[in-house]
């Protein structure tokens, strides 16, 4: 329950940041837009490892989520208080705030998502598909409804899932520090991967290099598949839909075929569709399922390397999405 809770709020997170983005674009010009989504951009990926390694050293990680709340509440109210004063030129005042309290807001966040799924969870793969999924659709149905009203209401869901959360989690009476290897081990589902696992501080930063190197990799050619694409409304949702499903079943798909079968499986079905795209949409919704289906591998496979330190994982493999992503606007 506490995995479908966090999930639910990582769909409101991306929802609500994109959605108010939105709505601060018919107020600003070209250039100050270009602005605000690269310093969002910038703050909600790249300062993910820092968070990461914040979260894995706080004992009381619930203040990492109350911040994250406190900050997405100032970012909206500061937005509205400048809609409500615009005739005063407040907007382009506080265009690069909003930006900024968005974007950290979302940092914080995901650093404290992503670990605490790994740890609650023992780094169930299934899970970890679950929690990172829902932020897809998430910014699709931002994007595409935006309103003041569903912003405020993106803003109470929030808070409310967030009390939800943190009573489920203090019931459930375990430590917030405890490594998902010291509570499970390796996973009896993924026998073999223990002869992998790197012991040097060479071997782990090969590792996560190899990791990130990938998840880079994944992020443009994820964006390949629809780039061509003129998005309407329904399209965005569906596109959002695809990768949502995908990343949600990749997690089962390893656990029923073994990690490495189903990585190297969908990698394949990927590639395929990538060369087949211009045959139509069922060769890009697949490729897009596919490709994402490996988002919850590499998460795994990432927390495995760096045991104990999950939250730096997900924010080095959140960093790693921006090359791939630049790539594509190039």
């Amino acid at each position: 329950m506490a995995t479908g809770v966090s999930a639910l709020m990582h769909f409101l997170v991306d929802g609500l940041c994109l959605c108010c983005m939105y709505l601060m674009m018919p107020f600003a010009h070209a250039s100050q837009i270009l602005g605000i989504f690269l310093t969002y951009n910038v703050l909600a990926f790249l300062t993910q490892p820092l968070t990461g390694l914040a979260a894995d050293h706080m004992k009381r990680p619930h203040w990492m989520l109350l911040a994250s709340g406190t900050l997405l509440t100032l970012a909206v109210l500061l937005a509205a208080m400048a809609r409500a004063i615009e005739s005063l030129g407040a907007w382009s005042m506080t265009q690069a705030v909003v930006a900024t309290l968005l974007g950290i807001g979302n940092s914080l966040f995901h650093a404290w998502g992503g670990r605490q799924t790994a740890v609650r969870t023992g780094n169930d793969i299934r899970a970890l598909g679950v929690f990172v999924s829902t932020g897809a659709m998430g910014l699709a149905v931002g994007m595409m409804f935006c309103s003041w009203g569903l912003l405020h209401g993106f803003v109470l869901a929030l808070w409310l899932l967030a009390v939800v959360y943190v009573m489920l989690d203090e019931r459930s009476g375990k430590t917030s520090q405890a490594s998902f290897m010291e509570e499970s081990g390796v996973q009896t589902w993924n026998v073999g991967i223990e002869r992998l696992l790197p012991t040097t501080v060479f071997g782990i930063v090969l590792s996560m290099v190899v990791l990130m190197t990938f998840v880079g990799l994944r992020s443009f050619v994820g964006e390949s598949f629809a780039s061509d694409i003129t998005k309407s409304r329904g399209i965005i949702l569906v596109l959002g839909g695809a990768a949502m499903l995908g990343k949600m079943a990749g997690g089962w798909v390893a656990r029923r075929l073994g990690l490495w079968k189903a990585l190297g499986g969908v990698l394949v079905v990927a590639l395929a569709c990538l060369f087949l795209r211009e045959t139509g949409w069922t060769a890009v919704l697949l490729g897009i399922f596919a490709m994402n289906c490996t988002m919850p591998m590499t998460l795994y496979l990432a927390n495995t390397v760096l045991r104990g330190r999950e939250g730096l994982a997900f924010g080095l493999l959140a960093a790693a999405l921006i090359p791939g992503y630049l790539l594509t606007m190039c």
